[in-house]
Parts: structure tokens; C-alpha cells; sequence
């Protein structure tokens, strides 16, 4: 079996997201001093991300449907360029030196919209680019260049701020858009044959049936949408609790890098260990970021709530490929988009839901009963996926299914 970057066309796919991966890793560090800077409002940074996250989360179905409908290559390639356009304008708002609010606000939202309508196609291009054999390699290695550079990312933000400016942060970002939609112009993805052209609903519908229709498949996403609500939770109470009980900013800041370095080695390890049960074993694994909750919630030992944070990330960096070879071997290519979408959206939407609700209930018993609670969530959904059959018994590698009918939805 031939290594992926010996084909041509995943190489090229492989150098574009992975310097769009490095331009994203650079600009959360810069919008927020960005807007900070110029307004000087936490209330400001609240709106420009919520200004991007709303429209992603409302056209992620939509998003899956066309990059299903039409070619995912050609929906990607324009997601890019209009991105590198919201980026570029946003680095020259910053770069005049009198940056409007308003126009930052709405450039993140038009970002945000597309990114609702890029997010889909990643698992396509994959599928249609690489031979199933090659798949887990191929997603692990852009699992791997994507966490480098959440772990490179921050350094070289703030190397360019303090040399540049925020700018020209964005203005990098930008140009790995143009870069990769360049890149995705000239690669030649494998045609995916459409049955007749259905209404939106009847696609957005069609999709959702090919979700329900396999366990192994919703009792995941489920168990992955707690998993994103919890750790909104750790990521908006874990500061306090650093901060006030553990020993100060430095050990939050080295529980941030544990688990970066942590996600780095998951999405190695993906690359190389097959399991006979990959779906529950990852699972399996997500459960343990019950322990940097708990550990968080009873203000253990930094050492402690440290290493268990890079343990349970290092679980994510393995799951994250593991978890796309699979969807890419299970569901038929005419649907992956759709699918992929419905899988952003749960992961997605749980996350604001954990943000809203972290200080409501701090607020109401304090920091550790929420951290507590969700510790526990956590364990019994992911954990508890054990429980349904379709998890147990995936095997991998597993070869694409057929479309389901009615009649394999009612068995299954």
C-alpha cells in the first residue's frame, strides 16, 4: 500500500489545508486583541464571535446539501475565496488604523457563512482523493498538520503582533485561503454520480435518514455533542479555578499547551494503531475527559489536572481521524456532505449551549458542582455508548454500505 502523499492530488489537497490550517491557527489570538484594542469591550469580542458562529451553525445543512448536489472541490473553492476576501477586508479595517466594529462584525458573519458551506466538503474531498485503503493515513496526517498548528499557532500571532500588528495576521490568513483555493482549482477529485435532482427538503430529509438509520452513528454524534457541551464548560470555568485554587495563569496556560501537545500525539497515533473496534474505542476514550473535570471541580494537584487535560486531549487527536475514515467507509459518497454536516452541527451547537450555561450554574452552586456535572456527563454518554449494539460491533476496516432502504432502517 502506497503513503498518500505519494498520489499527486492529495498532496496537493494536503499543502492546502494545511496552510489554511496554519493561517486559522494565527487569527483567534488576533481578532480578540484586535477588537480588544479597539474597543476595549469583552462585550465587542462576544458579538464578532457570535457574529461568526451564528450564520456557520443555521447553514451547515444547507451547506452539506449543495456541497452533496454539485461538486464539493468547486463549493470549497469558492467557501475559500470568500473567505480570503472577509480576511482580507477585516486585515485592512485593522491596518488603517481606525477599525469600525461594525465592519468586522459583519465580515466575521460573512466568514462564518462560509465556513458553513466549507466544513461539509472536507470529508469528500478525503473520499475522493485517496483509495480507502489509504484513507486512515491520509486523515491522520491532516488531523497531525492541523493540531501542529493549533500548538504553533498562538506563538506566531503573537510574533506578528508584536512585530506588526493584528493585521497582518489576517492578511496571512488570507492569503492561505487564496493559496488553498488555488491548490483545490488544479487537483482532480473522483465524480461522484447524483440520482435526480430532489427538492432541499427532500435532501436535507434524505441525509437525516441516513443518520437514523445507523446506530452506531447517532448514539456517537450524541455522546459527541455532551462531550463539546462539557468542555465549553472546563474552557469557561477552568480559568477561574486555575487561576484561584491551583497556582495561578501559568497553570492554566500549561494546561492549554498539554493539551495541544496531547491532541498532536492522538492524531499520530491514528495514523498507525487500527483497532478491531475503532468507533468504541474512541468513545471509550472521550470518556476520560471526565477526569480533568473532576480533577478541576475537587482543585487537585496542577501536576494532576495537567496530565489528565493532555490525556483526555490526546483522546480527541485520535479520535478526530479514526472517526472520519469511518464515517468515509460507512455511508455511500452521494450523501458524506450532508452527513459531515449533521456531525458539525451537533459538535457545533453543543458548544455555545455549555458556554451558556457554565456561569449561569457557577453563579447559582459555585465552580465545582457544573465542572462535576458535566465530568459526569461526559463519562455516562461517551462510556455509554458501550451500550448499543452498532458501536460494539463496527469493525474496521469496514467496507462502504449501500444506500439504506426502509426496510434496512426498520432492522437496524
Amino acid at each position: 500500500m502506497s503513503h498518500p502523499l505519494r498520489l499527486r492530488t492529495f498532496r496537493l489537497l494536503f499543502l492546502g489545508r494545511t496552510v489554511s490550517a496554519v493561517g486559522d491557527a494565527v487569527v483567534p489570538a488576533a481578532l480578540v486583541l484586535a477588537v480588544l484594542r479597539a474597543t476595549g469591550s469583552t462585550a465587542a469580542i462576544a458579538l464578532v464571535l457570535g457574529a461568526a458562529m451564528v450564520p456557520r451553525l443555521l447553514l451547515l445543512p444547507l451547506g452539506g446539501v449543495l456541497a452533496d448536489r454539485f461538486d464539493a472541490r468547486r463549493v470549497a473553492i469558492l467557501a475559500d475565496l470568500t473567505r480570503c476576501v472577509t480576511q482580507l477586508a477585516v486585515g485592512l479595517e485593522l491596518l488603517g488604523g481606525d477599525p469600525s466594529l461594525t465592519s468586522i462584525t459583519v465580515a466575521s458573519a460573512v466568514g462564518g457563512a462560509a465556513a458553513a458551506f466549507a466544513l461539509p466538503t472536507a470529508s469528500p474531498l478525503v473520499a475522493g482523493t485517496v483509495d480507502p485503503a489509504q484513507r486512515q493515513q491520509a486523515n491522520a496526517l491532516l488531523g497531525t498538520t492541523a493540531n501542529a498548528s493549533r500548538l504553533a499557532g498562538p506563538a506566531l500571532a503573537g510574533a506578528l503582533i508584536w512585530a506588526a500588528g493584528p493585521g497582518w495576521a489576517f492578511v496571512l490568513d488570507a492569503g492561505s485561503f487564496a493559496l488553498s483555493a488555488a491548490l483545490l482549482a488544479v487537483i482532480r477529485v473522483r465524480h461522484v454520480p447524483q440520482p435526480a435532482r430532489r427538492s432541499l427538503t427532500a435532501d436535507l430529509v434524505h441525509g437525516w435518514h441516513e443518520v437514523r438509520a445507523r446506530s452506531w452513528f447517532w448514539s456517537s454524534l450524541l455522546a459527541h455533542g455532551v462531550w463539546n457541551g462539557a468542555a465549553a464548560v472546563l474552557i469557561t470555568l477552568g480559568p477561574a479555578v486555575a487561576v484561584d485554587r491551583l497556582g495561578g495563569e501559568g497553570v492554566w496556560l500549561l494546561m492549554l499547551q498539554a493539551g495541544a501537545v496531547g491532541m498532536l500525539a492522538g492524531s499520530m497515533l491514528a495514523g498507525r494503531l487500527r483497532p478491531r473496534r475503532p468507533v468504541l474505542l474512541a468513545n471509550l476514550g472521550l470518556a476520560g475527559y471526565a477526569a480533568p473535570l473532576v480533577l478541576l471541580a475537587v482543585a487537585a494537584p496542577a501536576p494532576a489536572v495537567v496530565l489528565a487535560y493532555g490525556i483526555a486531549l490526546a483522546a480527541l487527536g485520535y479520535l478526530n481521524p479514526v472517526w472520519e475514515t469511518v464515517v468515509q467507509s460507512q455511508f455511500p459518497p452521494q450523501v458524506l456532505a450532508r452527513v459531515t454536516s449533521y456531525d458539525w452541527l451537533v459538535s457545533l451547537g453543543a458548544t455555545p449551549v455549555g458556554y451558556a450555561l457554565a456561569p449561569l450554574a457557577a453563579r447559582a452552586w459555585g465552580d465545582p458542582a457544573p465542572l462535576a456535572a458535566a465530568g459526569v456527563l461526559v463519562l455516562v454518554a461517551c462510556a455509554g455508548t458501550a451500550l448499543v449494539p452498532g458501536v460494539r460491533r463496527l469493525a474496521w476496516p469496514a467496507p462502504a454500505t449501500p444506500e439504506p432502504t426502509a426496510a434496512t432502517v426498520a432492522t437496524r
